[in-house]
């Protein structure tokens, strides 16, 4: 709803690496998850193949899009243009400090996006959280 893009460094690119990522999110959000995190939209690659038991767990489903279907994850495939204006393809995330990951984020997060009525992401994001935290 948002398009609120979050940028985790993972140590590899294995399944759990990606589950103890979420759990982290999980966490900090805590009972608001659910609330927060209706969907989580992903491509087939094995470092997902755990995000089923995210859904056993919490209320928030998880789409896999097709493969070599790029078009069922359009948002995703955005946001992966927008880092790689500063990351490029195929270069390691590892070679870049927290701080500058930090920085990327809230450039793309900081970007008025026409599907959002020229909106940013953070101005959403920010405006939903407060309604879910006031209605708690």
């Amino acid at each position: 709803m948002s398009r609120e893009f979050l940028i985790i460094r993972i140590p590899d690119r294995i399944s759990a690496s990606v589950m103890q990522a979420f759990q982290m999110l999980q966490k900090q959000y805590s009972e608001h998850w659910n609330d927060i995190f209706k969907t989580i939209t992903t491509d087939n690659s094995s470092e997902f193949a755990d995000l089923t038991n995210l859904e056993q767990v919490s209320k928030t489903l998880i789409y896999y899009a097709h493969p070599y279907t790029s078009c069922d994850k359009g948002t995703v495939e955005r946001h992966n243009g927008l880092i790689r204006r500063f990351i490029p393809k195929g270069e390691s995330i590892n070679n870049y400090s927290l701080q500058q990951i930090i920085d990327i984020e809230t450039w793309c997060n900081s970007l008025p996006r026409k599907i959002l009525a020229y909106h940013t992401p953070d101005e959403i994001f920010e405006r939903e959280l407060d309604q879910i935290y006031q209605a708690a």
